[in-house]
């Protein structure tokens, strides 16, 4: 199976290496599939980041002096993924996924967060292969 980078339409750079990285660690370690090269794939993986928030305010707490507190975080991103056949046919796909992770400021991070939202995508995309055999 072969992993394309993942278009990135969002301004958050790192995106399309974790992705990718996430992506390529499940098919191989999930699914038991090696990675090949495009041209010589049984099935291409590839798809788009259309949306990335790393800041949505989820829970809060007030105080006696009307100051409001942030308690929970959630990164959001919106992720579409296709796997194809050799010859192009669609296998599987989901367009417009949103995906979350939360956290808690200042004892956990995004980057955090952004680790469970790509759980859940490969989580999907692992379903969405077996879901074809």
């Amino acid at each position: 199976m072969a992993i394309l980078p993942f278009d990135n339409l969002t301004t958050e750079p790192t995106l399309t290496q974790e992705v990718s990285d996430s992506v390529r660690s499940a098919v191989q370690g999930r699914l038991g599939l090696r990675q090949a090269g495009e041209a010589s794939a049984d099935a291409i993986v590839r798809g788009s980041i259309s949306r990335y928030d790393p800041d949505v305010p989820v829970a809060f707490t007030g105080g006696n002096n009307s100051q409001v507190t942030v308690t929970r975080r959630l990164v959001q991103m919106t992720v579409s993924v296709e796997i194809v056949s050799r010859d192009g046919k669609p296998l599987w796909q989901r367009s417009g996924m949103t995906l979350e992770g939360d956290y808690q400021p200042g004892s956990e991070t995004e980057a955090l967060a952004r680790g469970r939202a790509l759980s859940k995508l490969v989580t999907n995309i692992v379903d969405g292969a077996q879901s074809q055999w």
